[in-house]
C-alpha cells in the first residue's frame, strides 16, 4: 500500500541532499574554539527548519551554569491523545584531523560513487536530516504529525555531553515525554538489519607512579633504586590473572553469568570473528570461556589505553625514570557499580605497590552504568514493525561494546529509555579521514521513520507508563 507521506519525503530526496551537504559545510568542531562560526552557522540552518516546518517553542538551552554549546528544542504536539516521543540527534562533529589523510575536504562535502564524503555526515547530520525530513513531510501532507514530538538536538555529544545532565535536570518540565527515539548512533553491520538494545557503561582514571624526586643517571643509581618504569609495568601486568579475567577483588560484583537463552540468542547471530581479528592483523584473546561476542557484548574489560615515563626522544639518554604514567578504562555490564568498579582497580594497584613507590590517581572519567531496553519495550517493539515492513526482514537485537552516554543520562535522570534509530551503518569512517554516508539509506531511512511514527501512533500513552519510573 502507498503512503502518501513517505511519496512526499522521496520526492524530495534531492533537496534533502542539498540540505545535508550545507548542514555538512558548517565546520561544527565543538571542541575546537575556532571553529565556533561553524557551530554557530549549524545552529542557524537547524533553526531555520524547524521554524519552516512549523515548529513551536523553539529554543536554545544551555547548562545551569550557561556555559557549554547550547542544545536545540522545539516541539509540536498535534496530537494530545497519543504519546509524546522526544527525538536527539546532535549537530556537533568530531575534528577532521588528521587532514591530509582525507581524499576531499572535510567540510566541502562531495557525492562519489554513491556515497556523500564530509566530516559528520555520517555522524550525525545525515542521519538526522533523514529524521527532520520525515517530519516534514509529515507536517506538508497531512498538516500534522501523528504523534507528539519533541527535538533535542545536542551540541556537546562529540566531547561527552557534559551539559547534557544539566540541560535535562533544569529542564524536566520541557523535555518531558513517554520515550526518547534517537537519530545518533550506527546500524551494526552493512549485512545485517538489527536495532541495538544495550550497551556497556565505562569508568576510567590515570595513575602516576613516583619512586624518587627526579630522574637519574643510570651509572651512578642503576641497580640501586626502583625504576619508576619498571613498577608500572609490573603493576599493570598484574591487572588481569592468567585466564584473562581481571585480578581486582570487588571488580565483578554485581556481574551475572550470561543466561543459556542470551548465549543462545548471541550463537545464533551470523559472525565471523576470525575474519574480523585477521582484518586488523589480531588473534583471539579475552577471558576464557566466552566467545567473541559474549566478552564484547556481556563481560566486563579493563584496557591500559596507554603508558608513559622516561625519556622518549631521539637517540639514547641512560636515565632511570622516577615518574611513570598509565591511562586506564574499563567497560562495565549490567549489575556493576561504575564508582565501585573503579574503585576496586584503584585498591587493587595501592595493595601491589612496593615499599618506597607512591601513586597518585587523577582525571577521573565520568562513571556510567550500562544501559539495556526492556525486551517489550512498546518503542523497540515499534522499531522492530518499523524495519520489518521496511526491509521484509526481522531484525536482529545486538549489543555494543562501547558506552553510549545518552542513554544512561536519559534514564537515569528522566527515567526514559532510548531506542537506537540511526541510519548511519559502522564501516562509514565516522571519526575518521574520508567519513561518508550511503545515498541508499537516505531512501531506507525515511521509509523506516515514517513507518515507525506510525507504529508509535497505533499505541497509547498507557502503554509507555511502566516503562517509565
Amino acid at each position: 500500500m502507498s503512503d502518501a507521506v513517505l511519496e512526499y519525503a522521496l520526492n524530495k530526496r534531492a533537496s534533502l541532499i542539498e540540505e545535508l551537504k550545507e548542514l555538512v559545510a558548517c565546520p561544527s568542531v565543538g571542541a575546537d574554539p575556532e571553529m565556533a562560526d561553524g557551530m554557530e552557522k549549524a545552529r542557524q540552518l537547524i533553526e531555520q527548519k524547524l521554524d519552516q516546518m512549523g515548529f513551536q517553542n523553539r529554543q536554545r538551552l544551555v547548562s545551569g551554569g550557561g556555559s557549554g554549546q547550547p542544545a536545540i528544542f522545539a516541539e509540536r504536539l498535534d496530537a494530545p491523545d497519543k504519546p509524546t516521543i522526544l527525538i536527539y540527534a546532535h549537530y556537533d562533529v568530531q575534528p577532521p584531523d588528521p587532514e591530509d589523510k582525507w581524499h576531499t575536504p572535510p567540510f566541502e562535502p562531495v557525492e562519489k560513487d554513491d556515497r556523500i564524503y564530509g566530516r559528520g555526515i555520517s555522524d550525525d547530520k545525515g542521519p538526522m536530516m533523514i529524521a527532520l525530513q520525515t517530519l516534514a513531510a509529515f507536517i506538508a501532507v497531512e498538516k500534522t504529525l501523528p504523534i507528539n514530538v519533541k527535538l533535542l538536538i545536542e551540541g556537546e555529544e562529540e566531547t561527552g555531553s557534559p551539559s547534557l545532565p544539566s540541560i535535562l535536570e533544569s529542564h524536566r518540565a520541557l523535555i518531558s515525554a513517554d520515550a526518547v527515539l534517537s537519530a545518533d548512533g550506527a546500524r551494526w553491520r552493512p549485512d545485517l538489519i538489527s536495532l541495538n538494545v544495550g550497551s556497556r557503561g565505562n569508568a576510567g582514571f590515570e595513575v602516576k607512579l613516583i619512586t624518587a624526586f627526579q630522574d637519574l643517571h643510570s651509572g651512578r643509581y642503576g641497580g640501586i633504586v626502583r625504576n619508576a618504569l619498571h613498577e608500572m609495568a609490573r603493576l599493570v601486568s598484574g591487572l588481569h590473572d592468567v585466564d584473562g579475567r581481571v585480578a581486582a577483588p570487588g571488580f565483578y560484583d554485581g556481574v551475572r553469568e550470561p543466561s543459556e537463552h542470551e548465549r543462545a540468542e548471541i550463537h545464533s547471530i551470523a559472525y565471523d570473528s576470525s575474519k574480523l581479528l585477521s582484518e586488523i592483523g589480531a588473534i583471539p584473546h579475552g577471558e576464557k570461556g566466552y566467545s567473541t561476542l559474549e566478552r564484547l557484548w556481556l563481560r566486563p574489560t579493563l584496557d591500559v589505553n596507554g603508558m608513559w615515563g622516561g625519556y622518549t626522544g631521539a637517540g639514547s639518554k641512560t636515565v632511570i625514570a622516577n615518574e611513570a604514567s598509565a591511562k586506564i578504562t574499563m567497560r562495565l555490564v549490567e549489575g556493576q557499580d561504575p564508582v565501585a568498579a573503579q574503585e576496586s582497580i584503584m585498591r587493587h594497584l595501592e595493595t601491589n605497590t612496593p615499599e618506597g613507590v607512591r601513586l597518585e590517581f587523577m582525571g577521573e572519567r565520568g562513571a556510567s552504568e550500562a544501559y539495556t531496553v526492556p525486551s517489550d519495550h512498546p518503542l523497540l517493539m515499534a522499531a522492530s514493525e518499523a524495519l520489518e515492513a521496511t526491509t521484509g526482514t526481522v531484525p536482529q537485537r545486538v549489543r555494543i561494546g562501547a558506552s553510549l552516554p545518552l542513554t544512561e543520562i536519559v534514564h537515569r535522570l528522566l527515567g526514559l529509555h532510548t531506542i537506537m534509530f540511526s541510519f548511519a551503518l559502522s564501516d562509514e569512517n565516522f571519526h575518521a579521514p574520508n567519513e561518508f554516508f550511503r545515498l541508499d539509506s537516505i531512501s531506507d531511512g525515511l521509509a523506516a521513520w515514517v513507518r515507525i511514527l506510525r507504529e508509535v501512533a497505533e499505541s497509547d500513552v498507557a502503554d509507555y507508563a511502566p516503562y517509565r519510573h
